[in-house]
């Protein structure tokens, strides 16, 4: 009786200190700051303003094409090292933590010339974005994928499968995958979370994202930039409770 009540009120005390913040978020972006009157002004300027439509939409694109890259470039690989080169496993390992050592600053620094040759065969725009930040979201979805896999006997699996002739491809797509998908929707939200609120590097290579277009109204339009802030924790939230719902139909179909 006393762990179920102090568990409750452990989540009532976490509940709040979520949401306060997000309430206080909702009150500022709905009062106009000159007259104190509830107003939908700032909410309804996400929708008409030009340059924040335009920043979520390139928020968006680029959160969609990092999942893909992250996901094409990612689960193979790691699928591909336990079965045929666990010996490779740390290296795999390394190589995917390796952008949490380095400062974003010295990321951009680095890439600059990289990216001359970016902007020359595909073009200036903000969606080339999507290399670097597949590279930086690579530490976080590791780790969400490499939990599903290690809890997985993907070997015993892949040699079954290949015994009755499944190619890799099948292997891969059809018997690890689905047992996997768990990690991939978890490394694919963080992947979303990640490009949705990152501001350093695109700031510094002068692209209008969803963070560098609402840091940069907030200077003449707070409410609008908090609206903007709450929507976008908001997006993210509803995204995560559909990945949920997603994995909980995947599991029983049934819908029990």
């Amino acid at each position: 009786m006393v762990w179920r009540v102090s568990r409750w009120l452990l989540l009532a005390a976490f509940a709040l200190f979520f949401l306060v913040p997000l309430v206080a978020l909702l009150n500022f972006s709905t009062r106009d700051t000159r007259t104190g009157e509830r107003t939908g002004a700032a909410w309804q300027a996400l929708v008409e303003d030009p340059t924040m439509t335009e920043a979520i939409t390139t928020s968006l694109l680029l959160a969609a094409l990092t999942v893909v890259g992250m996901v094409v470039l990612l689960v193979p690989t790691m699928i591909w090292v336990k079965l045929r080169v666990p010996r490779a496993t740390r290296l795999v390992e390394f190589l995917c933590l390796l952008p949490l050592t380095i400062p974003a600053l010295v990321i951009v620094v680095g890439m600059d010339n990289v990216y001359a040759w970016v902007d020359y065969l595909v073009g200036d725009s903000p969606l080339t974005l999507t290399f670097v930040y597949v590279v930086l979201v690579l530490p976080y979805s590791y780790r969400a994928i490499d939990s599903a896999l290690g809890s997985l006997d993907a070997t015993t699996l892949s040699e079954a499968a290949r015994s009755l002739g499944a190619g890799w491809f099948t292997v891969i797509t059809r018997v690890i995958l689905p047992n996997i998908w768990p990690g991939v929707l978890g490394g694919a939200f963080i992947a979303i979370a990640l490009v949705l609120g990152e501001y350093t590097v695109s700031s510094l290579t002068n692209y209008e994202t969803l963070p560098v277009v609402i840091v940069a109204i907030s200077k003449a339009n707070a409410p609008e930039s908090m609206a903007a802030a709450l929507a976008s924790l908001l997006f993210a939230a509803l995204l995560l409770m559909m990945l949920s719902f997603l994995d909980r139909r995947r599991r029983h179909p049934g819908g029990k």
